[in-house]
């Protein structure tokens, strides 16, 4: 019985150990606190009423806020590429269900699931925003 604990606590310990490296290798991002409450009758909210579409909200997390219907949920995520340093050119570019990094390596993100779509070597997905839903008003948080 020793042995099975000892084993399973081997497992569990590097097991973490693991998972913290990867998670350092998602250092670009800054922790900016975001609160923001949207209408959806508002023109500039008005693609947020039809499903598969996203907006991008400027100035706010790191380097905006992209906002996603999908199929009637919110998603929101920071529109800043988490897999190289802050620049001119890591900006998110949204079109529909996915988001593609303006710079030379072209990064390309799933809106629904933050994750990369490239060839499996990016390790760090989209920051994800808390979306809270009131009637037509949606309030995005971190």
């Amino acid at each position: 019985m020793k042995h099975i604990i000892l084993l399973f606590s081997f497992v569990l310990l590097t097991t973490c150990g693991k998972n913290n490296l990867e998670n350092e290798n998602c250092k670009f991002l800054l922790d900016i606190p975001v609160n923001i409450s949207i209408n959806l009758n508002l023109p500039e909210y008005s693609q947020l009423k039809f499903s598969a579409n996203s907006i991008y909200i400027p100035n706010l997390g790191n380097k905006g806020v992209i906002v996603t219907n999908i199929g009637g949920n919110y998603l929101a995520w920071d529109a800043a590429d988490p897999n190289h340093a802050q620049s001119s050119c890591s900006t998110l570019v949204n079109s529909g269900l996915t988001a593609t990094c303006g710079c030379d390596d072209g990064n390309e993100y799933s809106l629904a699931t933050g994750q990369a779509l490239n060839d499996g070597t990016l390790q760090c997905a989209l920051r994800f925003y808390q979306v809270d839903i009131s009637g037509s008003s949606l309030r995005i948080s971190y």
